[in-house]
């Protein structure tokens, strides 16, 4: 099989490298995060219950940018595992709202050990690294915007 003369090198595609980045953030999270008994998914969902507790499915899912579906088996575990609690709003029953327990605001205190690990994986200045965030955060709004506009 010969290769398209105009096929992008993987290497060469942001796709593939905000991918490959993402990965290994994962990768360098992955021991902390068992430690602690808990997935990034897990992670991410009492990262956003720290910026705004009291929240519901269909906002948490929100501001992960995922489905309600994939919310709430996370919230499930988590619950669980005593670090949420859950209930249903009084003045809408089919909505549930989720909050951190004491334990899941220990557990996301303790979380903060997980930057530290990314500053000093990726041996860059942290000025560098909150640039890159700010850039790669540009791109996902002007792409999300692109594609609300159709």
């Amino acid at each position: 099989m010969t290769r398209s003369a105009s096929a992008i090198p993987l290497d060469d595609q942001l796709c593939f490298s905000l991918y490959g980045a993402s990965m290994a953030v994962g990768r360098a999270y992955k021991p902390l995060l068992d430690r602690m008994g808990i997935t990034y998914p897990q992670y991410l969902l009492l990262s956003a219950l720290g910026e705004e507790d009291e929240r519901s499915i269909g906002a948490i899912a929100d501001r992960l940018m995922l489905e309600s579906s994939t919310i709430t088996p996370l919230v499930k575990r988590l619950a669980a595992a005593g670090l949420v609690d859950r209930e249903r709003n009084p003045q809408n029953e089919r909505q549930v709202i989720v909050r951190l327990t004491q334990a899941g605001r220990a557990l996301l205190a303790e979380c903060a050990c997980l930057g530290e690990r990314l500053v000093s994986a990726a041996n860059r200045p942290v000025t560098d690294l909150a640039r890159l965030n700010e850039e790669v955060r540009t791109l996902r709004d002007a792409l999300d915007a692109s594609l609300a506009r159709g």
